[in-house]
């Protein structure tokens, strides 16, 4: 059952992320699933999330498979270390700070890799002010997600 719902939404995450646009801004809810599947399941499952959502998207663009795999695994394997109680107590202010801060970098590991191994996706300018504003937008998410154990 719990498959399900992840594949559900995933499947309304691509679908909202194709189709919805906010300012002329196509939202990054990939993310999203991956930073939730990282700070609800732990490190290895937001990893192995991350990888399958990137794998989709990447294959669903048409052009190099690798790089969203690279940046969507990061994000949730990285996510789990918001949740290990060592620096930071759990709020919602760091769910939005948490979510900001790894949309921006899964931007940049994005550009990056296909800079690396294709083409620059576009002029530095657009780049920093579409990875700000999809950084902005998701933000709003980080302050409902929630580990399992937070207080």
């Amino acid at each position: 059952m719990r498959y399900a719902a992840w594949l559900l939404a995933a499947f309304c995450a691509l679908l909202l992320q194709g189709r919805v646009s906010v300012l002329g801004i196509v939202p990054n809810l990939t993310v999203l699933l991956a930073f939730y599947a990282g700070i609800r399941y732990g490190a290895n499952q937001g990893l192995l999330a991350g990888l399958l959502i990137g794998f989709v998207e990447d294959s669903l663009s048409g052009s190099l498979i690798g790089p969203n795999m690279l940046a969507k695994g990061l994000v949730g394997y990285v996510a789990a270390f918001f949740i290990t109680g060592g620096l930071f107590r759990w709020t919602p202010l760091l769910g939005v700070f948490s979510v900001s801060a790894l949309t921006l970098a899964g931007n940049i590991v994005t550009v990056l890799a296909k800079t690396l191994f294709d083409k620059m996706p576009g002029s530095i300018a657009s780049i920093i002010f579409i990875s700000v504003m999809q950084a902005l937008l998701n933000a709003m998410a980080g302050a409902f997600m929630r580990p399992e154990h937070a207080d």
